[in-house]
């Protein structure tokens, strides 16, 4: 069994990389999902960000507003990490009983931890190769204003509550660049996929 971890700034391409590996056979674990689901009403997670930062940050509903939430951690260093520290740890947890689960299903397969601060939160411990995916600042500030519809100060806010990339760089075992065409990415994906499998599949474009 091979653990990936993949990684890179936000908003250049790893969801793109995750679904290619997935398609080429990967299980494939994103830490978003898995956030989302530990944050769900009266978990203990829920339970815990309303009692660090207020009801304000619940819906009508009592649901998690998780835009206002990203919002008010995305202005304010310090809450930032709160935030984290209550997420993360749950986040780890999870993908370590993921983990032994599917080694006990299937001892072969490759698994892929999609995680956008894999490096930040410590989860590197959890994987034997780091993937690095990679775009300019510029394709990430364009990317981050167009799907998020937010102004250009914004999204560098963003991009800035990250571990820079070349620091992440530093660690990566293997690297793909996203700056190109889906095409390109893909070609760079199926052939990490080749050496680490031996596998010759590809797939379509």
């Amino acid at each position: 069994m091979l653990v990936i971890g993949l990684t890179g700034g936000i908003a250049s391409g790893k969801t793109t990389v995750a679904t290619i590996l997935q398609e080429l056979g990967a299980a494939v674990l994103d830490a978003d999902e898995v956030a989302k689901k530990i944050v769900q009403k009266g978990k203990p997670a829920y339970k815990e960000i309303i009692k660090t930062f207020g009801r304000k940050v619940l819906t009508s509903d009592g649901d998690l507003n998780r835009k206002l939430l990203g919002k008010i951690v995305f202005n304010d260093e310090e809450k930032r990490k709160k935030l984290e520290s209550i997420i993360h740890p749950r986040v780890k947890e999870y993908f370590l009983e993921e983990i032994q689960r599917i080694k006990e299903k299937d001892p072969q397969k490759i698994i892929v931890l999609d995680v956008p601060l894999l490096l930040e939160s410590g989860m590197e411990t959890l994987v034997d190769e780091v993937w690095v995916v990679a775009v300019s600042e510029e394709l990430q500030i364009k990317r981050i204003e167009l799907r998020d519809r937010i102004g250009r100060q914004e999204a560098l806010k963003r991009i800035k509550a990250q571990m820079p990339l070349k620091e992440k760089l530093k660690y990566a075992d293997r690297i793909i660049n996203a700056e190109g065409t889906l095409e390109d990415t893909k070609r760079q994906v199926v052939s990490l996929w080749r050496e680490i499998t031996g596998n010759e599949l590809e797939i379509k474009a």
